[in-house]
């Protein structure tokens, strides 16, 4: 008769060590985990906070207690918005990172230089790495995770995109049964918040800028908002980890709202449109797309009516069809409830193998499609809305739709603005249907070379998120 020997148990490579001292009031609980903060900003500021105000659920959700044992600041003697007794502030990042008792490192300080260099450092020295630095994922982090999944460590960034909306952990994680055909998102509150102001009031658009600066929603230079570039490094993120292709900043189509003006927002109202300032990244059978513009939304759809400076992303996959995601994009403590969740999961993966980790971009590294193109913006195809200052006599307009018509443009409506007694011009709103960004660039230049026509004709794409 045989005989089967029981299977040989492998302890963990960071097995979990028991402690006889009362830690909370209770006994035998798990050894707290020491976590290193680089920056203490607005963010930093959150993180801490909501450690502290949440201490006991957090360690009931992480299995043991996180405790913010350094922190690297520029300014010791600056005034925090957060407690800091207890914790030891340097000047020194890189104190922070070779301190051998410290177990997961936040980078919260932002920029793409520094950063770089610190997280790599953090990662070489074993630790799990957290940050909410959306620019740093979306230009270095193929760099990144290639150096985490080396050194068997993760890289939590679930705060860098839509603030304290848990998106990157529903598409990466909740979703992962589906295969994501398009996103969508308002990914950007001060824009959002300018194109709000700008069709509620009928403000300027200078002089909402100047107070969402006075309030804090944006920047002494605002032109990572209102250009499109910081929701072009969301969008970035987003796109990887719903299609599973690397990181591809540098080929997201980017158009800010500095351009923008009040009475398109009147048009699109008498339409049945609000203009909204969308991330936009669709899977198609020649390629993805990506890019950040304004655009038309009709009115009926639940994002055209994100307001302010909250965010929604509204992501359609095939199983589970359209779900919405909406919150506070920015701010220091739903950032920082984003922070916590990614520090909670670093601790989660104390003890597991890395192989059974969730990967960083959804999909196993070894599968990113990196051969998948990035249709340039001529190849894409979307709807339009078009603005002509057209000159008021007869036989205009028909020149116009004959030149859409040698296109196979298609017309939606026309509205047109009855001109006053001094007006030699007046606008003329087209709206088209689908149509490649290619046809529609030929259409504006021969439209904008007719004698009866005052260029440059105002272009705003449209979609319908049906």
């Amino acid at each position: 008769m045989s005989t089967v020997s029981a299977p040989t148990r492998l302890a963990p490579k960071n097995p979990i060590r028991w402690s006889n001292s009362r830690q909370g009031g209770r006994e035998n609980a798990l050894d707290s985990i020491k976590l290193g903060i680089i920056g203490l900003g607005t963010v930093g500021s959150g993180t801490v906070n909501v450690l502290a105000r949440n201490a006991d659920e957090i360690a009931r959700r992480a299995g043991r207690p996180i405790r913010v044992a350094s922190v690297a600041v520029r300014d010791l003697a600056k005034a925090r918005s957060c407690a800091t007794a207890g914790i030891h502030l340097t000047t020194d990042p890189y104190e922070v990172i070779n301190d051998p008792s410290i177990n997961i490192v936040a980078e919260l300080i932002g920029g793409t230089t520094l950063a770089r260099e610190l997280v790599l450092a953090a990662i070489r020295r074993g630790k799990h790495v957290v940050t909410a630095n959306k620019a740093l994922v979306a230009r270095h982090g193929n760099e990144i995770f290639a150096a985490a999944e080396k050194h068997r460590v993760i890289v939590g960034f679930e705060a860098a995109v839509a603030g304290g909306i848990p998106i990157i952990k529903a598409i990466r994680e909740g979703l992962a049964g589906n295969r994501i055909e398009w996103l969508v998102g308002i990914i950007n509150g001060t824009s959002n918040f300018i194109l709000t102001e700008m069709r509620d009031k009928g403000r300027a658009f200078d002089d909402v800028l100047k107070e969402a600066q006075a309030l804090g929603y944006a920047e002494a230079d605002p032109t990572f908002d209102v250009e499109g570039i910081d929701a072009a490094h969301k969008l970035t993120i987003l796109a990887a980890i719903a299609f599973g292709i690397p990181l591809q900043y540098e080929s997201v189509y980017v158009e800010g709202i500095t351009k923008l003006e009040a009475q398109d927002i009147v048009f699109a109202r008498k339409l049945g449109y609000r203009i909204k300032h969308l991330g936009i990244a669709r899977r198609g059978a020649d390629g993805v797309e990506l890019r950040v513009h304004p655009t038309l939304v009709p009115m009926r759809r639940i994002v055209a009516n994100v307001d302010g400076v909250m965010n929604a992303v509204l992501v359609k996959g095939d199983a589970v069809g359209h779900t919405l995601y909406y919150g506070a994009g920015a701010g220091a403590d739903p950032t920082g409830s984003a922070v916590v969740a990614d520090i909670i999961d670093a601790v989660r993966a104390l003890t597991v193998d890395p192989q059974h980790r969730v990967p960083h971009l959804a999909f196993q590294p070894s599968t990113l499609a990196g051969g998948v193109p990035i249709l340039p913006m001529g190849q894409t195809e979307t709807a339009y809305y078009l603005r002509l200052q057209a000159e008021d006599r007869p036989g205009v307009l028909a020149d116009v739709t004959r030149i859409l018509g040698d296109l196979e443009i298609s017309i939606e409506a026309i509205l047109q603005k009855a001109p006053s007694e001094d007006e030699t011009h007046v606008p003329v709103i087209l709206l088209t249907q689908r149509v490649q960004e290619s046809a529609m660039d030929k259409a504006i230049a021969a439209i904008e070379a007719l004698p009866a026509i005052r260029a440059p004709v105002t272009r705003i794409r449209m979609e319908t998120l049906s």
